[in-house]
């Protein structure tokens, strides 16, 4: 490994930040990925932004999906993280803390504020990048957002909407599920080694992702969070093929085709068109019985996943929500339901249907920020 011989210091720095930026985003460069970098740009010579933008997308690419998550994850980086024109003091003012740092470590002479000072300068030259307002938009509770600040979280949230759905592609092709050995794959797989066996392929059964099936109740109770969740929904079934959408308060309705053929602009003005029951009075079990009786076709327990998202303030029968919560369980594979109202420090689910559907839910988790949102991917 030639590495850094050769490269300088910021050069090296620069791509190894680079390579952690790109796996917050979605790539995937690991040790290994990170180290051929280093020496490509070595052995290359890197004199400007795109020799080493070519370089780094050769190295961390291997589909077109990757690519295009490369050309997002450079500009972003040379706008947050890049070292800047010399009139950016931002890498000088790094270079100089750390150099104050490593000096008060190595004489023992640091004193207990000074190094609450020095990280608290660190932090201050990290928030020019505009990460942090990022992070405030993310971990904002959607009630609390204002018009402009929800904009903005619009962009962030489609383009990590659509990295996850990337993610989750990705584990279903690199499953390793052992099966019968596939001779042709084995042998050109192992040809450069000489065309003994070491790494067997095995032949299985094409993975098929999980069916979603999601209830958002958009009565007066969730009017602060529904029309994000409508976007985050739209989200979800822009980028998984198999999934069914329906609108609830009263009564229910599905939107799953209205998501299908339009943008998303389109699709929020034909909703705003339907008798969908918008910031309404709540019937969740009576909601639920309806879809039991009209769309129990949609549910297979070997791969559907239940999905719904309400503050669980019901205005019918507990037993009636529990009874139809149970029939939907023996149907399913996983039912989830996400409440806004479990992102509040002192939220108890003691309200009569929050309290009668609990027993029947395998996960239940909050939706009332975009970080909350995101954690649905360990659950998918």
């Amino acid at each position: 490994m030639i590495g850094l011989v050769g490269l300088s210091s910021d050069v090296a720095r620069t791509i190894v930040e680079f390579c952690r930026f790109a796996r917050e985003k979605g790539l995937s460069p690991g040790v290994q990925e990170t180290l051929d970098a280093l020496d490509a740009a070595a052995a290359l010579g890197v004199r400007n932004s795109e020799e080493m933008k070519f370089g780094l997308r050769a190295i961390l690419c291997s589909s077109k999906d990757d690519w295009d998550l490369f050309e997002e994850c450079f500009e972003a980086f040379g706008r947050e993280s890049a070292p800047k024109p010399p009139s950016n003091r931002t890498k000088v003012l790094r270079k100089e803390l750390a150099t104050r740092v490593s000096e008060r470590n190595s004489t023992s002479l640091m004193s207990t504020g000074s190094g609450d000072d020095v990280s608290s300068k660190l932090d201050g030259a990290q928030a020019v990048t505009g990460a942090s307002a990022r992070e405030r938009l993310t971990q904002a509770d959607f009630s609390t957002l204002s018009h402009s600040d929800l904009a903005a979280l619009e962009q962030i949230s489609l383009r990590l909407f659509k990295q996850m759905s990337r993610r989750l592609a990705r584990r279903r092709r690199i499953a390793t599920s052992r099966g019968q050995v596939d001779l042709r794959r084995t042998i050109h797989r192992n040809i450069s080694r000489g065309g003994e066996p070491m790494n067997l392929r095995y032949r299985q059964r094409k993975p098929r992702p999980h069916r979603l099936v999601t209830l958002l109740d958009i009565s007066g109770s969730m009017s602060a969070y529904s029309l994000f969740l409508v976007k985050f929904l739209y989200a979800l079934q822009k980028h998984f093929r198999r999934v069914d959408t329906f609108l609830f308060s009263t009564g229910l309705v599905e939107i799953t085709s209205l998501f299908r053929a339009q943008r998303l602009q389109e699709a929020l003005q034909a909703l705003s068109q339907q008798p969908a029951g918008w910031s309404g009075g709540t019937n969740i079990g009576g909601s639920l019985r309806e879809f039991n009786d009209i769309h129990r076709r949609k549910l297979r327990s070997s791969d559907t996943l239940f999905v719904i998202l309400s503050d669980g303030w019901d205005t019918g029968d507990p037993g009636v929500l529990a009874g139809e919560l149970c029939t939907v369980k023996r149907r399913v594979r996983r039912l989830i339901w996400l409440n806004p109202l479990l992102g509040l420090k002192d939220y108890q689910p003691i309200a009569s249907g929050m309290s009668a559907a609990l027993p029947h839910v395998d996960v239940f988790a909050p939706a009332h920020n975009l970080d909350s949102l995101l954690a649905l991917e360990k659950h998918l």
